[in-house]
Order: C-alpha cells, then structure tokens, then sequence
C-alpha cells in the first residue's frame, strides 16, 4: 500500500461511464483530485476519454490497475463487477471507492471485507446522501438526545424513471443487477442513511415486493440510465423478474421502529428521498427535494422549519458545506463532501474514517437485502 500524501497529490482512475461514473468525476475534479485513468468498453473509452480530458484510457481494467498513476479506484460498473473489480484492485494495492451496493450477494461482499481488511487499504461503498447537510444534521441531534429516545422512522425513496414499460436500463436484469432491484438500487440508500443517522443497525425485516410491469419492452440497443428511447426505437418483448416497489417494516437495533416505501414507477417522483423521525421529545423531517429545510415537529408549541447554515439548523455539518445560506447545496455536493472524507482518510493513512461507509456496511446492506427477499418468499419477519 502506497505512503499517505496530501488530498491533492492523490491520483484516481475510474471504471465506467455511464450515468454515476460522469458524477464521481466532476466531484473529484471540483476538490483538486486528478483523474489519470478511465476505464470502459474498448469501443468507447477512447471518445470518453478525450471528451472527459483524460490521457490514459483502458479497454481492459485490469491494465488501468497496473498503472502507477492510480492511487484510488472508483468502480462504476454494473453491480455483476463489483466483486471481482473490487478485490483486483485491493491486490493491486489501491484504495477503493465502490458504488452500491457493493457487490451480487454476501457470499460477494464477505470476500471484499476480508480482503479489505488485510490489505490496509481505505475502501469506501458510495452510500452519498450521509453527506447532505440535513443528514449530518439528524445524526447530531439523535446522538445529542435533542429528539429524546427514537421511537419510529417512517420513509421512502420514490423515483419514475422506469415507469413506462418501454423505460429500460441493466438494473432490470437480475443477471447484472441482482435479484432486488428498487430495494438494492434505492432502498439501500434509504436504510443506510437512516442507520447513519440512528447510529442503529436494521435486525429484522417484513417485506412485500411488486413487480407492476410484468413485461417490459427492451430496446434493440444500448439505453443509458434515466435515458428516454427515440420515437423510432424497435423493442423485444421480456419478462421481469425484478421488482418495481416495495413496502418494508423495520426493526432497528435500539428498539426503534420503521416502514419504509420504495418505488421506480411513482409518476413526477423524480428523486425523492424523505425521512420523518419521530422521538419521545420532537420529531424532524427531511426531503431531498428540499434540502436544504428540515422541520421539527412539536407536541405543545408551534413547529419549525430551519434552513441549511443557520444557527437554527445547526453545526452538524460543520467542514461539510461550503455555501452559504440560500445558495443551495444539493446532489452534487453530496459526492464532493463525501469524497473529501474519504481522500481526506487516505491521506491520513487510513485515519479519519467515521462518517463514509465502509465495505463492512457495504456487506450489511446486502445482508439486509437478502433478508428483505427472503421475507417477501417467506411472508414472515426474518432477522438481519
């Protein structure tokens, strides 16, 4: 494993250009982080490359590991590559920063999490809306007892961009997404965040999933995410094995209570994350869609809204934000802020961690995961 340097000074390669892959490199790029390397499908990486401003370009990922120019691995692949991605580069000896979930089934992940453990490195899973400001902000204000002892949380994360039986993209397919697909690619990011926030681990689940379209039309061709195909696109008629939304209660580790909602067919849902976390002194509110508020809830006075780097908001995100009030701080900020704690880790040597999630929450979710599909087939609570 290579000598600690500055933030600056560290160099990462990326594997994958799709969607997400574009978003860690403009959040890399805005904190003075040199992308050296971009990985891709050998018909492609080369025009990528240059319209991203990139020198080396790699058809093959394993040749990009063996480049002295990176120092940290960011793999935005498929979720079927996650796996094998990740433990080729902790033997090459690089950092990781993998997106979720973190890899095909726990089987998977217990392999990342041994090796990760061995080889020293600092590997992240990008679990990024622990980086809102509003998030920071609750986990404080539970930690503090500022909301009294946690009694429930109630959610969801509703999303709309498949749902048209024509919208297509690979997390459809369980061969390169996995058997979940709302719950894995959405409602992970929801539970993460509220662990995150509780400072409590999910132990048990009850679980019912829907799959609303049960074919879907693919298009003869390759559709990016949240793509919308052309008028003059032809379709191959598929079965769906994945499912569209979901409903899930959940037993958190200190007692606390929660339902969770998920869905990819919420028509004008964008990306809408939501948190109400209900306490035995108040309670406070979350959405992504505004993000810079959170409400508190009041049994005997008036109820409050408070906005981002205010006095009455709070310094739970104190070193993560770098706007003032009323010069929003959204999305993209999220993986700037949290990039910056990862680097910021790595260059401390590994020290300084706390607040990304780790490939041992990585593995946690899955696990979380599997129980909620086992608790769907069962019909029963079934333990984390």
């Amino acid at each position: 494993m290579k000598l600690p340097r500055s933030i600056h000074q560290l160099r990462a390669g990326l594997i994958g250009t799709g969607f997400i892959g574009p978003v860690h490199l403009e959040a890399l790029r805005r904190l003075g982080v040199r992308v050296a390397a971009l990985c891709d499908l050998p018909d492609r990486v080369r025009a990528a490359a240059d319209r991203f401003g990139i020198l080396e370009a790699y058809g093959n990922y394993r040749e990009m590991l063996r480049s002295p120019s990176v120092d940290v691995v960011h793999i935005t692949s498929p979720n079927r590559f996650h796996c094998e991605m990740s433990l080729a580069a902790l033997k090459a000896g690089k950092h990781v920063v993998c997106e979720k979930p973190l890899a095909m089934n726990t089987r998977e992940t217990a392999q990342i999490v041994k090796l990760a453990r061995s080889a020293g490195a600092v590997f992240a899973v990008n679990y990024n809306v622990r980086f809102y400001p509003a998030v920071l902000q609750l986990r404080k204000l539970v930690a503090d007892g500022d909301l009294g002892e946690i009694i429930h949380v109630n959610g969801s994360y509703m999303q709309d961009w498949l749902f048209k039986d024509t919208d297509y993209n690979w997390r459809l397919l369980p061969k390169e997404g996995g058997k979940l697909r709302a719950v894995a690619d959405i409602g992970t990011h929801w539970m993460d965040t509220v662990s995150f926030i509780l400072g409590a681990k999910i132990r048990a689940v009850f679980a019912d999933l829907q799959t609303w379209h049960k074919q879907r039309k693919r298009p003869l061709g390759e559709v990016q995410t949240f793509a919308k195909a052309g008028a003059k696109v032809r379709y191959a008629t598929y079965a769906v094995k994945t499912e569209d939304c979901a409903n899930v209660l959940l037993q958190f580790s200190n007692g606390a209570r929660g339902n969770l909602g998920v869905s990819q067919v919420a028509a004008g849902r964008k990306n809408c994350i939501r948190l109400e976390i209900y306490g035995s002194k108040k309670s406070a509110w979350w959405c992504s869609e505004a993000p810079e508020m959170l409400r508190f809830g009041n049994r005997d006075e008036a109820n409050a809204i408070a906005v981002r780097a205010t006095p009455a908001f709070g310094d739970g995100p104190a070193g993560f934000m770098d706007y003032p009030p009323g010069h929003v701080e959204g999305f993209p900020d999220t993986f700037k802020m949290l990039f910056r704690a990862i680097y910021g880790a790595i260059a401390a040597g590994g020290k300084g961690g706390g607040l990304f999630a780790t490939a041992e929450d990585g593995h946690r979710e899955v696990a979380v995961c599997e129980a909620i599909m086992r608790s769907h087939q069962t019909r029963r609570w079934v333990k984390c």
